[in-house]
């Protein structure tokens, strides 16, 4: 597959005001990505941090997705530079970076994002290095870079996370903030509030997670941006029951 990860729809859906929907993919499955990419979200996300993902299949699938004109991002494993080098290199067209704490860790994240001199990335991949003087110029105004707000730490540092420079969408975890807070923390959706507000005050888009449709509608009313409209692990399950309770029902009839 040669499909390039630029134009970047879904950023250029953000940069508008628009709300963007993307299925979220765990399984490590490129045969779901290919599925997925057939209905024509908005974007792809590939869970790298806690997903079953390894180098070969994301690459396959980053590409699948692209292939379909469907943006291909992925959550990386962790905060530091190599992990979203890897992930970007591997044909992802941004990242969202988790647990991320300050302004100084927001703006690390913009650095290991962007090439030299606006950043820190290093040249290199086998799908940047195809023509790497198309790929470097579109990304330096393409790559979309998320930063996830999911600590008590996040939350207290919201505002400046938000205005640091380069930071193209904040993004909500809230399950690990929902556990960072059950101690001593505000409500859960007080903070979520809260976090929303500060994106909207620094002019920066805002995203959540959000566990299934029904929970996606209502955060767009909201006001978020960009939702999560189903993930791969709840719809198997959910299929799954689904097709094994009708089955009982009709041999109890």
């Amino acid at each position: 597959m040669t499909a390039s990860p630029f134009p970047n729809r879904t950023l250029a859906r953000l940069r508008a005001g628009e709300a963007a929907r993307c299925l979220w993919l765990s399984l490590g499955s490129p045969a779901l990505a290919e599925i997925a990419a057939e209905q024509a979200p908005d974007a792809i996300v590939l869970d790298l941090q806690h997903g079953l993902w390894d180098v070969a299949t994301t690459h396959v699938a980053l590409a699948t997705a692209a292939a379909a004109g469907v943006t291909p991002l992925a959550r990386v494993a962790d905060k530091q530079a190599a992990s979203v080098g890897q992930a970007l290199d591997a044909g992802a067209a941004g990242v969202i970076v988790p647990l991320v704490d300050t302004a100084e860790e927001a703006a690390a994240a913009v650095a290991a994002a962007h090439y030299p001199p606006g950043g820190a990335r290093s040249g290199g991949g086998m799908r940047p290095l195809r023509d790497f003087p198309a790929y470097l110029a579109a990304s330096r105004t393409e790559t979309l870079v998320a930063v996830m707000i999911e600590t008590s730490a996040g939350l207290d540092n919201a505002a400046a996370i938000a205005r640091t420079p380069g930071i193209d969408m904040l993004f909500v975890g809230p399950g690990d903030l929902g556990l960072a807070l059950a101690g001593d923390g505000p409500p859960l959706e007080t903070a979520i509030a809260a976090i929303l507000a500060a994106a909207r005050e620094a002019g920066v888009p805002c995203g959540i997670f959000t566990p299934g449709p029904a929970a996606a509608r209502a955060r767009l009313e909201q006001g978020f941006q960009f939702v999560v409209a189903d993930d791969d692990i709840h719809l198997a399950r959910a299929g799954f029951a689904a097709a094994l309770s009708s089955t009982s029902e009709s041999l109890s009839a």
